[in-house]
């Protein structure tokens, strides 16, 4: 075995995490948690997946659910696409592999939604394989302790990286080991103010040899951030508000939101015209930006009072109570917004 494998698995034994939820051999809850935990932090991701295990305690009732209830219950944790995959690989696993998860992890990599390192750690906690992980705290772990410059999201850095890993893992116990290196990379060498004193690495740790800790990893080269805009009409009527489901692919795709106005449309002629309602009231919102991984969005609402909330012929629109928006698969800034106008009786009640 490594040092530096034998360090971090005495390392974990004494000062790992050893409470969170997600902490078991059955594969499901594991692949759950590696999932929802992509680009989303701890803290947040542990009451979204208490909800979920509520509701589908199995792969099989995920599996037969709704992509609209999977999507309800995701709503706020962001990146959407994950949800549509867990769904999309649910199915996956009944239809092809039985219900069961592979252990090897070149099979759980062709599931949608698994990558190469979701695979290895799902793998190595449920079934002890050995299989590198190389996941964001991994990357910064190994760039840190072993001087490697580059940005990480560039192939050769990152092939480099995957044969450092590789060469890295222990014989044995490779699950703590993974463990390991996802606890000290959250909670000890973290992107800002890493805990170097306390790090078990600190000996052998080339950035803090050579003072660049904070250099390293190479961060992204930066890049103009892009800036879109967008008009949404919250039409309310009978204490609801008029949802259209997005379109699968985009922002916020497979979710409810409200309808996009075109840029230069007159608010009440468009709302009269396309959905056939009688328009009574419309009110300017204070826009305000939300901010996706490559782009800034600014949103300009206006809150349009129609007369009643009459059917639409247009397929993917529904009426949805403004007391009852936690039922909705709403995203973030569209929730806020909604829940605002509630707060501030800007509708008509029932």
């Amino acid at each position: 075995m490594s040092t530096f494998a034998k360090t971090l698995i005495a390392w974990q034994r004494e000062h790992g995490r050893h409470d969170l939820p997600w902490q078991t051999n059955d594969a499901y809850r594991v692949w759950l948690s590696e999932i929802m935990l992509q680009q989303t932090q701890v803290d947040t991701v542990i009451p979204y997946y208490a909800r979920f295990l509520a509701r589908f305690p199995d792969l099989p009732s995920l599996a037969a659910a709704p992509v609209e209830d999977v999507l309800t219950l995701w709503s706020g944790l962001g990146y959407y696409a994950r949800a549509r995959n867990l769904h999309k690989c649910a199915q996956t696993l009944i239809a092809r592999h039985g219900g069961v998860f592979p252990a090897d992890p070149a099979l759980l990599a062709e599931l949608p939604g698994i990558g190469r390192s979701t695979a290895a750690a799902i793998s190595a906690f449920a079934y002890g394989t050995r299989a590198a992980i190389l996941d964001g705290n991994v990357k910064r772990v190994l760039a840190r302790a072993f001087g490697i410059e580059g940005f990480p999201g560039t192939k050769p850095i990152e092939n480099r990286l995957w044969e450092l890993a590789d060469s890295l893992l222990p014989a044995a116990n490779v699950d703590v080991y993974t463990q390991a290196q996802m606890d000290l990379g959250a909670t000890v060498c973290t992107r800002g103010r890493p805990a170097c004193a306390r790090c078990p690495l600190a000996d052998v740790c080339v950035a803090l040899r050579d003072g660049r800790v904070a250099e390293l990893p190479t961060r992204r080269p930066k890049k103009e951030t892009r800036e879109r805009s967008g008009r949404f009409a919250a039409i309310l009527a009978d204490g609801a508000v008029l949802l259209e489901r997005r379109p699968p692919s985009g922002i916020w795709g497979g979710l409810l939101s409200l309808p996009e106005l075109p840029e230069d449309a007159d608010t009440a002629d468009w709302v009269a015209s396309h959905y056939g309602l009688d328009v009574h009231k419309v009110t300017p919102l204070a826009s305000f930006r939300h901010v996706f991984t490559h782009f800034t969005l600014t949103l300009e609402p206006e809150s349009v009072e129609v007369g009643a909330a009459t059917a639409c012929a247009e397929p993917g629109l529904l009426w949805h109570r403004l007391d009852q928006l936690d039922a909705a698969a709403l995203p973030a800034p569209i929730r806020k917004l909604l829940e605002q106008l509630v707060r501030r009786d800007l509708f008509s009640g029932p």
